[in-house]
């Protein structure tokens, strides 16, 4: 009588790659905890324990317009920052203030609080929400979509 399952096993050489995998990552994370290797830090708490200081803050606040684009107001002097038409390529600064916006309708928060963007020492450029206090590292998403928003710092202010 012959075994029809036989056919269906696994290769042995495979069941070993698997186990010794398995066996791998077990023994680094035994590793780091019995090494008390720390995790990797946020940039903020390296920021903090390093004291890198701000180069350039901004408190921004980000108004619908009539027209379905967004009117991007300096809180410290009342004046338009920048502007987002309807079209323009500014998907990235739109998909980021949708997302903030969500977590404040979430949280019951209205739209009022304003942003805080800040450029650092070390090269980093954060975008702060001052209602929730989440904080977006905007280095992390590429150069083109990082300096989409440190334009909003050195932009001059026009008047309304």
């Amino acid at each position: 009588m012959t075994h029809a399952h036989h056919a269906e096993r696994l290769p042995r050489g495979a069941l070993i790659l698997a186990g010794s995998l398995v066996g791998f990552a077990f023994l680094l994370t035994a590793t780091v905890r019995i090494a008390h290797i720390p995790p990797a830090g946020s940039p903020a708490a390296l920021r903090e324990t390093t004291h890198v200081a701000a180069l350039q803050t901004r408190t921004l606040r980000f108004l619908d317009a009539a027209d379905r684009g967004v009117r991007i107001e300096d809180v410290g002097t009342g004046q338009t920052a920048g502007t987002i038409v309807p079209g323009q390529e500014t998907g990235f600064i739109r998909g980021v203030m949708r997302g903030l916006a969500r977590e404040r309708r979430m949280h019951g928060i209205g739209s009022d609080a304003p942003f805080t963007l800040t450029q650092w020492r070390d090269g980093e450029l954060t975008l702060t929400d001052s209602a929730t206090g989440r904080s977006i590292e905007l280095n992390a998403f590429g150069t083109t979509n990082r300096a989409a928003f440190a334009a909003l710092l050195r932009a001059p202010e026009f008047p309304r």
